[in-house]
């Protein structure tokens, strides 16, 4: 089994949970490398709050958050346990300013990949939400703050997306080769992560190539930085590498 502390998930549409790609493939098979931590806590692209908010649900809703696709996306059962206690451990090391949201459910950043990766909804989870305006510096601070939960057997997971360049993604056609200012931005992203270049990926606005157009804004990659904290080397290695619509990059990374 791999030994990660932590993971930066990239989760792309939602369609990926029924459709045959590259990153389904990958995470379906994740599952089995990995096996089944004591829980996970995810933070998620798809949550956004002025500071800090844990989900304290023993049991989060799954939320459908998207629009404009098949029914059977919607009806797509994935109901795993919550964990209040990891939630109050977590609460604990994050420290004030918190909210403790009782109510909080899975959103599709959460739900699309843990449904494949594990598919029995037996590893329990808890959302954490990113704060948009507080970038990386702020996530990467969570992530060290969490790092404790990795020696009880939780699975820190950040689900966001290597790249979101919408507007690209929406004016081109289906398929079609990669970007050259997408492939040269997921290059310097995995060259740095494997070699620790922790203030240079802290710096990532100023120093990557293509950065604002690869994200017009930051949430869905400041997930990435929270796993990045996490870690207990400062290094991560890219798991998978793939590019939807020549846009999207599902690059997936395991820190240790």
């Amino acid at each position: 089994m791999m030994d990660f502390s932590a993971l930066y998930l990239s989760h792309g549409s939602p369609m990926m949970v029924l459709e045959d790609t590259p990153a389904r493939a990958f995470l379906t098979e994740l599952g089995k490398r990995i096996g089944k931590p004591r829980a996970v806590l995810a933070v998620s692209a798809h949550w956004l709050s002025a500071v800090p908010a844990l989900g304290f649900a023993a049991w989060p809703d799954k939320i459908n958050d998207i629009t404009g696709f098949p029914p059977a996306l919607y009806q797509l059962a994935y109901a795993p346990p919550g964990a209040p206690d990891v939630a109050a451990r977590a609460a604990d090391l994050l420290g004030e300013p918190l909210r403790r949201d009782p109510g909080a459910g899975i959103d599709h950043a959460i739900w699309s990949v843990m449904s494949l990766i594990w598919p029995e909804a037996d590893v329990p989870v808890v959302p954490l939400s990113v704060q948009p305006e507080d970038g990386p510096r702020h996530h990467y601070d969570l992530g060290r703050r969490l790092r404790p939960l990795s020696e009880d057997g939780i699975l820190i997971m950040g689900t966001g997306a290597a790249t979101h360049g919408l507007e690209d993604y929406f004016r081109r056609p289906a398929g079609g080769p990669t970007e050259p200012h997408v492939a040269e931005f997921t290059h310097w992203l995995a060259e740095t992560t494997e070699s620790g270049d922790v203030a240079a990926l802290l710096d990532y606005r100023d120093l990557a190539p293509h950065a604002e157009r690869n994200h017009p804004t930051e949430e869905h990659l400041l997930p990435f930085f929270s796993a990045l904290g996490a870690s207990r080397s400062g290094r991560g290695t890219r798991l998978h590498h793939s590019v939807d619509s020549g846009v999207l990059a599902m690059d997936a990374y395991g820190f240790d």
